[in-house]
């Protein structure tokens, strides 16, 4: 998938690379110092932190954040699961609405959780890839030691389901140069949202209900996480907006026609 937006990692370089020696020549010129350098060098910085912590940036890689459509449907994901409590509780309010969604499992938590996870895949829904550590400094990892890591979540998963996922979300949704390598040498499709609910830090569950709500739109992708009790205490009320606002939820893979394993 070629990354067609004009903000990327590759003109961004070109840019700053024509950019700095004419900064020289207008030192040499005009004598401003080390100011404009600063300058140059805070605003590479800046555009780069964007393009690693906004994972609709496509700033490096492609990554699909919503279904671009007018119809009414949404997704809904869940991550950092399986988890003994949380995700069974899930499952049983999907279950009793009948909405098939995707699971972007940390493949270290199905080690004493097999049964959970087959249970999510064979309820419906589909297994992502979230890695297999979720390590805290997973985006300083070189590429090899990334898709390494992957691949484990990988075998984690077709070990219990027969199941290899296609699907990558990335942890904590950064994305780098080291992680667009590992995912096109590993063929795995990233995913992202453009909902995100923030229920691992908003506490009050009414606001984090209208905070939901607010972004349900068509083809729009929302994150859950499945290891918080907030989400599962607005749950039901959420499907149930969807349902009045005349939507329906679909699974992601379904919504976005793609295929979810290898």
């Amino acid at each position: 998938m070629p990354n067609n937006r004009i903000l990327n990692f590759r003109n961004t370089n070109i840019f700053f690379i024509v950019l700095a020696p004419l900064n020289i020549a207008f030192n040499l010129l005009y004598g401003f110092g080390l100011f404009t350098y600063m300058i140059l060098f805070l605003t590479y910085s800046l555009i780069l932190f964007y393009g690693c912590y906004y994972i609709g940036s496509n700033f490096f890689i492609p990554v699909i954040c919503s279904a671009n459509t007018d119809e009414k449907i949404i997704a809904i994901s869940f991550d950092d699961g399986p988890v003994a409590n949380g995700t069974p509780e899930i499952l049983q309010v999907l279950k009793d609405n009948n909405i098939e969604a995707a699971f972007f499992c940390i493949g270290n938590r199905i080690t004493d959780n097999e049964a959970l996870l087959m249970r999510t895949y064979s309820e419906g829904h589909i297994i992502g890839n979230h890695s297999y550590s979720h390590h805290f400094w997973f985006d300083m990892f070189s590429t090899k030691k990334m898709l390494a890591d992957m691949r484990l979540m990988g075998e984690a998963t077709e070990n219990v389901t027969g199941k290899t996922p296609l699907l990558f979300r990335p942890p904590y949704g950064v994305i780098n140069p080291n992680l667009k390598k590992a995912i096109q040498q590993g063929n795995y499709i990233p995913i992202g949202w453009n909902v995100r609910s923030m229920d691992t830090v908003i506490k009050d569950e009414k606001k984090l209900l209208n905070k939901v709500t607010a972004g349900i739109k068509p083809g729009a992708i929302f994150l859950f996480h499945d290891t918080g009790i907030n989400t599962l205490a607005i749950l039901p009320a959420f499907i149930k907006q969807v349902k009045d606002s005349g939507y329906k939820i679909i699974r992601l893979d379904k919504m976005l026609n793609l295929q979810a394993y290898a």
